[in-house]
């Protein structure tokens, strides 16, 4: 049984974090689970997630789902917009809202982080490459 779709793809802030995601070396997009998913050999971000609470689930269509070293998802869980995504937060993974204001700037961070976690040696070697 497949997902249903749970994103808009004409949503301008989906559009933002796909034209980030797929500028990292080797990047490629897929639906997992109705929702976008940026990965190489592993998925690094997904677009929208979810928080159970009280049995059911409250939806953050707009967000940003990464895996962060456990230092750094530990400074963002204080924020008001972060939040442990349902079934992906015990593994590490946190969720950042986004809105019309985000800081795109540590939207690129927060992705870059999250794919040297998940990427490999080679990609992030070629991603240091670009970057010097």
């Amino acid at each position: 049984m497949s997902h249903p779709i749970m994103f808009d793809e004409a949503d301008p802030l989906l559009h933002r974090v796909r034209a980030l995601a797929l500028a990292l070396p080797d990047a490629a997009e897929k639906v997992s689970h109705g929702r976008p998913a940026f990965f190489t050999t592993k998925v690094f971000a997904y677009y929208g997630g979810s928080v159970k609470v009280d049995g059911s689930h409250r939806q953050h269509e707009q967000a940003v789902l990464v895996l962060l070293e456990p230092d750094e998802r530990a400074g963002l869980l204080d924020e008001d917009r972060c939040f442990v995504p349902a079934y992906l937060g015990p593994a590490g993974w946190i969720g950042v809202d986004l809105t019309p204001d985000t800081d795109w700037d540590e939207v690129e961070e927060l992705l870059d982080a999250s794919y040297r976690r998940t990427a490999g040696r080679r990609r992030v070697a070629v991603l240091d490459s670009r970057r010097q």
